[in-house]
C-alpha cells in the first residue's frame, strides 16, 4: 500500500554502478551520489510460458492478499505454495501477492524492511526465493483455477535501487536533493518523478517483464492516486498489447479515472469507512446504503469496487476484523454485508481464522491456521452462494428502511435473495416490511426453510442470507 518501487534487472552496467556507489562514503541518511549511467536498451524477455484462460470476470473476483512474512512459517513463495488447496478451498480465484521483490536497506524502515521499499523490479527477493519458485507458484495457482497477481510500487523506490543514479527520474527540492513522497512520512523511498519519460519507459518494461518472464495474470498497483492518469494510460494500453492475456488490474485508489486509464477495479474506501461508523453506532445503518450507491456512480460496465472488512495496511494500523467489528460474530456479519452489497470481494490473510494479530510486514510474524475452524466453514458458505447466485452477481438492490437492522434484496431474472443484518451488539425484534411478510425462503447457511411472520428476533449481529424457492 504506501511503500516503494523498483528498477529493472540489473545489467552488468548498474551492477558496476552499484559498486562504485561504496567509494563515495555515502553515508546513511545522505542522498545517493548522482551518477547516471549510460541508457541501456532493454529487450523483452520471450513469454516463459502459455497465457492463463482462466481469469475471471471482473464481477466474478474473490481476491485474497497474501502478506508472504505471515503467510508460513518459512516465509516465502514454497510456504504459500504449500497452501493453494486452503486458499481454493475459500472460493478464492484471484490470489495477490505483496511486493515480491528485493527490499532496500539504506534508510530501512526497520526489521527485514518494508516489501515498499523495491530494491530492484526485476528481481525476487532472496528472502522469499527465485524465479523459479515464483514461476512453480504461479503454475501451481493456475492448476487449481486461480489467478495470480503481484504488488506493484511504481510511486517511489528504495533509496539504494539502481535507479537512483539517474537522478532526474526522481523528485527534487529546491536544492536539487531527492525526497521523499510528498505529505508522507515515508523516509525509506524515494519519490519517483513522473515528467520523467525515459523513467515511464523503464517502469512500463519492468511491469511486462514479470507478466512474460513468469506468467503472472496481473497488477495490484500501490498508492496509485499518488501517480498521474496519463501514466496509469499508458502502462495499461501498452499492457493491452498481450493480446492473447487477460490481466486482472486493481488500483489501489479510489480516483473515478482509474477506470478511464483500464483498471477493472479500484478500492471501496468509502463503504469500509461508513461500515466502521455504523458498526460503532455513529451512523444510521441507512448510510451504508448511500455511501455504496454513491461509490458506483459513473462506474463502467466491466468495472467495479473492490470491497473489504480489511487488508495489509488496516490490520497493521488499524486493527483486524475481530477487533473493529466487536468479535467473531460482528466480523462475520460485516463481511457478509461487504460481500453481498456489491463489488468484488477482498480477504486478507487470516481473517478467515480470526486472528486478532495485527500482523506485521517489516517481521516475521507467522498465522496461526488451527484457530476457528468453524469461521473458516463460514467464510467458505457465504463465498460459494455469492459465487452461485446470479441475484448477487447480477441483481439490482431493493432496499427496506429500518432504523435498527439493514435489510435488503438483490433480484435477477427472477431469483431473488434477501439480506438481513443486525448491526447492533444487542439483540433486534425487526418488524419484518409488510412486503416481506407471508415469504418462504431457504437460509442459505443452513440450508432450512425460513417463513418470515411479522417479526423476526435476531440476535447480536445475526444474519441471514435467504435465496428464494
Amino acid at each position: 500500500m504506501k511503500y516503494i518501487t523498483i528498477p529493472s534487472k540489473m545489467t552488468l552496467v548498474y551492477a558496476l554502478l552499484a559498486l562504485s556507489f561504496s567509494f563515495f562514503d555515502c553515508k546513511k541518511g545522505d542522498d545517493p551520489a548522482p551518477i547516471k549511467p549510460p541508457p541501456v536498451q532493454q529487450v523483452d524477455p520471450p513469454a516463459y510460458a502459455a497465457p492463463y484462460q482462466g481469469v475471471p470476470d471482473t464481477k466474478d473476483v474473490v481476491m485474497y492478499e497474501v502478506n508472504i512474512r505471515a503467510f508460513s512459517s518459512e516465509g516465502n513463495l514454497k510456504g504459500v505454495q504449500k497452501r493453494l488447496d486452503n486458499i481454493k478451498a475459500l472460493g478464492v480465484n484471484v490470489i495477490w501477492l505483496m511486493p515480491i521483490n528485493p527490499v532496500g536497506q539504506l534508510k530501512s524502515a526497520g526489521g527485514l524492511g518494508s516489501p515498499y521499499a523495491v530494491k530492484n523490479y526485476k528481481e525476487v527477493n532472496p528472502e522469499f526465493g527465485n524465479l523459479e519458485d515464483l514461476r512453480t507458484l504461479v503454475k501451481e495457482a493456475h492448476n487449481r483455477g486461480m489467478s495470480l497477481i503481484i504488488d506493484w510500487v511504481a510511486n517511489h523506490t528504495a533509496w539504494d535501487n539502481p535507479w537512483i543514479a539517474n537522478k532526474s527520474w526522481y523528485k527534487q527540492d529546491a536544492s536539487g536533493n531527492i525526497i521523499i513522497p510528498p505529505n508522507t512520512n515515508w523516509n525509506d523511498v524515494a519519490a519517483l518523478d513522473y515528467n520523467n519519460q525515459d523513467m515511464r519507459k523503464e517502469m512500463i518494461r519492468s511491469m511486462k517483464y514479470w507478466v512474460l518472464a513468469a506468467n503472472i495474470d496481473g497488477f495490484r498497483c500501490d498508492a496509485a492516486d499518488l501517480m498521474p492518469y496519463d501514466f496509469w494510460k499508458q502502462a495499461i494500453d501498452t499492457l493491452k498489447k498481450f493480446d492473447d492475456r487477460k490481466l486482472v488490474l486493481l488500483a489501489e485508489g479510489s480516483r473515478a479515472n482509474h477506470f478511464n486509464a483500464g483498471f477493472q477495479l479500484n478500492y471501496g474506501w468509502d463503504y469500509y469507512k461508513t461500515l466502521k461508523d455504523v458498526f460503532k453506532g455513529t451512523q444510521a445503518d441507512g448510510n451504508l446504503f448511500t455511501t455504496s450507491a454513491q461509490e458506483f456512480l459513473n462506474i463502467p460496465q466491466g468495472s467495479t469496487k473492490l470491497r473489504f472488512t480489511t487488508n495489509h495496511d488496516e490490520t497493521a494500523w488499524d486493527d483486524t476484523p475481530v477487533g473493529l467489528f466487536s468479535g467473531k460474530r460482528g466480523s462475520m456479519a460485516a463481511f457478509a454485508l461487504t460481500s453481498y452489497m456489491g463489488g468484488s470481494t477482498l480477504l486478507y490473510n487470516g481473517q478467515e481464522v480470526g486472528s486478532t494479530k495485527k500482523l506485521s510486514f517489516f517481521e516475521r510474524d507467522p498465522i496461526n491456521w488451527s484457530e476457528n475452524p468453524d469461521m473458516v466453514t463460514e467464510y467458505q458458505k457465504l463465498i460459494a452462494f455469492k459465487k452461485s447466485s446470479e441475484a448477487v452477481i447480477n441483481g439490482t438492490i431493493q432496499t427496506f428502511a429500518d432504523p435498527s437492522i439493514i435489510v435488503f434484496k438483490r433480484a435477477y431474472n427472477g431469483k431473488e435473495v434477501l439480506v438481513i443484518v443486525n448491526t447492533n451488539n444487542s439483540a433486534i425484534n425487526y418488524n419484518v416490511a409488510a412486503a416481506l411478510q407471508n415469504t418462504t425462503w431457504t437460509n442459505a447457511m443452513s440450508n432450512s426453510d425460513v417463513t418470515l411472520g411479522t417479526s423476526l428476533s435476531l440476535q447480536p449481529y445475526d444474519y441471514y442470507i435467504l435465496n428464494k424457492k
